[in-house]
């Protein structure tokens, strides 16, 4: 990722406050909108990704991560599936996977570790067990893929000690996938269903935000 000098990122800070600003009033919308089962809270979430997403290319544009603008970009596609449309689930997955391979070049870049062995075993481990548990379905099968990937990544990210943004943000939106996982399985763990439910966009938000900011041009130490 380019550093900028003190001056320009300076110049930055004024759009990462209206940034955070923004998201957090449609993130205080939306929670509203849930807890009175008012309607409309869908589309108050895809617009705080479509914010994330413009926020990213921003960035890129001005010397930050174009890594990141891209993994919005795929994040946005996923989540028109997900959650705008609310069908063709396996697409939505398959594009989260590739959010998370762009995740993997990140890390990769950082320190020159991808764990590929770690993940084809666990990838290898996941799916007899899903057979064995009845869950042995394609769409199970590639959100194994999925989450393996995504499991290692949050957990190599906590040695990147220069980008401790983006690790807090893998970690909740690895919560965020917590939920989801119990809220579409609740005879796993039956009593939190409900709690899965609500915590999904609870982490989820925040998490994104935080892989932005990410993102955003770090700036040059002075040397003079």
């Amino acid at each position: 990722m380019k550093r900028i000098g003190k001056n320009e990122t300076t110049e930055m800070a004024p759009v990462k406050k209206c940034f955070v600003a923004l998201e957090t009033a449609l993130y205080l919308l939306f929670l509203a909108l849930d807890a009175f089962s008012t309607g409309g809270g869908d589309g108050v979430k895809y617009l705080t990704i479509v914010v994330c997403l413009l926020a990213a290319v921003w960035s890129a544009q001005h010397g930050g991560s174009h890594l990141m603008a891209w993994a919005m970009a795929f994040t946005l596609a996923a989540d028109t599936f997900l959650l705008l449309l609310d069908r063709w689930y396996g697409a939505g997955i398959a594009l989260f996977c590739v959010v998370q391979g762009l995740y993997l070049t990140r890390i990769r870049r950082a320190c020159g570790h991808t764990l590929w062995v770690l993940r084809a075993g666990l990838a290898a481990a996941a799916w007899p067990l899903l057979s064995a548990l009845g869950m042995g379905t394609v769409l199970n099968l590639l959100a194994a893929l999925y989450f393996v990937n995504f499991l290692v990544n949050a957990f190599q990210s906590l040695t990147l000690r220069s980008e401790r943004l983006f690790a807090a943000g893998l970690w909740l939106f690895l919560l965020c996938d917590v939920c989801v996982g119990l809220r579409n399985q609740p005879s796993l763990l039956p009593g939190l269903a409900g709690a899965a439910q609500a915590g999904m966009w609870l982490f989820y938000l925040p998490g994104q935000v935080l892989l932005v900011l990410s993102g955003f041009p770090k700036r040059r130490e002075n040397t003079t």
